[in-house]
């Protein structure tokens, strides 16, 4: 199969100002318990009754089966049954959060998710119920906190490399590339942690994960790994085997 066939760029047209603006997971938010340590996914575990098999990822995750998605827990049950069309992780709607209406600005935060069912878009709690339904006139305007990228993809004789912005004057200087072009393709995607970010990456027409180190955090199993934001707010890969079945992953490669 040609490269250019798994190469799909994920373009939500739907909530654009929504999707685009939501910035922090879950699990983000720290709670410290009476000693002063993190406590977070204790803590999430104690107020909803959810397992937890990873604390770096959310506690409620999307999940599509016949077309349907919903959210399971990390122990790959359903929590909240599959019946909407599209759902995001539950995390902050910076819209909402700005919006003019005092009364609904609460909706906007992370205990909340978006979703759609019949072209309506809705937030709903974790326990599933629908709290709130979208209109235009509710919507605020979201204050831009992008980080400027210090890692990006570069291409020499139809190779991909990753090169540091700051340190990359000349591409016939092997020593300024963090990482020398040699893949079939690279995406560097978007994170809290700038410095450290993860890259999809393609070998022998199989497409995986690496770091800035090229180090491997997903091995090349896969025919897609969508260069979206769910690692940006649920710390996952939405991956697939067969280019028709996408599924979530974490950066231990277990799936969900």
């Amino acid at each position: 199969m040609k490269l250019v066939k798994k190469i799909k760029i994920l373009v939500i047209v739907l909530f654009s100002a929504t999707a685009f603006c939501q910035s922090r997971q879950t699990t983000k938010k720290i709670a410290k318990n009476a000693s002063g340590q993190n406590n977070t996914a204790a803590l999430q575990t104690k107020n909803i009754g959810l397992p937890v098999v990873n604390e770096s990822i959310p506690l409620l995750i999307p999940k599509k089966v016949n077309g349907k998605s919903g959210f399971v827990n990390q122990k790959g049950k359903f929590v909240i049954a599959p019946e909407y069309d599209l759902v995001m992780f539950f995390g902050e709607d910076c819209n909402l959060l700005n919006s003019p209406n005092e009364k609904i600005k609460h909706f906007g935060s992370e205990l909340y998710a978006t979703v759609e069912k019949n072209g309506v878009a809705f937030r709903i709690s974790k326990a599933g119920k629908r709290v709130y339904q979208y209109k235009s006139d509710d919507l605020g305007r979201c204050k831009s906190d992008l980080k400027k990228a210090l890692f990006h993809a570069y291409i020499l004789n139809g190779k991909y490399g990753i090169i540091e912005d700051a340190k990359f004057k000349n591409p016939a200087d092997h020593s300024q590339f963090k990482i020398y072009p040699k893949y079939q393709y690279l995406y560097v995607l978007e994170g809290d942690d700038i410095a450290n970010p993860m890259i999809i990456a393609t070998h022998n027409d199989k497409f995986g994960v690496i770091d800035v180190d090229n180090k491997i955090v997903i091995p090349f199993e896969y025919s897609d790994i969508k260069r979206n934001y769910s690692w940006k707010l649920g710390k996952m890969f939405e991956v697939t085997k067969d280019d028709k079945n996408y599924y979530f992953i974490d950066s231990y490669n277990r799936s969900y």
